[in-house]
């Protein structure tokens, strides 16, 4: 019997040092919608230690645990490097974004042209880093696929 073989990543959990923080940040990042809250134990509670979102076609793609007080997050550490999301097709949605973000005031860490993607970078508020992408025409990846290696300035 042959083993599966995944078609793409599930969902993420992120850890963080505070629900109430992360919550209402994710929620104005990325437009997502809290399906569900958890404890510890497994139980479905209020004020949970666990927030579940979906951007609606899955049960969840995005998790948030709060951890200790204490824990931290050292941007150059082993581990999560950033944590990537699809915003949608094109520019001009990542250019709208771009001005729902800076209305919100949530800062850019850095914006980059992949040459087969365009992102936003920004840190969330335990210094993990994010990225919102928008993806080029498939034919460039497919006709070059070390172009996924590449890294230059983008001006949002």
């Amino acid at each position: 019997m042959a083993c599966a073989v995944s078609k793409k990543i599930g969902h993420v959990v992120l850890n963080v040092s505070s629900l109430a923080r992360s919550v209402p940040f994710y929620e104005t990042l990325l437009g997502i919608t809290e399906v569900a809250r958890m404890d510890e134990a497994g139980q479905k509670i209020v004020g949970a230690e666990m927030v579940f979102f979906s951007f609606g076609d899955s049960h969840h793609d995005l998790g948030l645990r709060e951890v200790p007080a204490g824990t931290s997050v050292v941007p150059e550490a082993l581990g999560l490097a950033h944590v990537a999301f699809k915003i949608g097709e094109g520019l001009t949605q990542l250019h709208d974004h771009a001005a729902h973000l800076r209305a919100k005031g949530i800062e850019f860490a850095f914006t980059r042209d992949h040459i087969v993607s365009q992102s936003i970078y920004v840190r969330d508020p335990d210094g993990i880093l994010v990225e919102m992408y928008v993806d080029a025409a498939p034919e460039i990846w497919r006709n070059d696929p070390s172009l996924v290696a590449s890294v230059l300035p983008l001006d949002l």
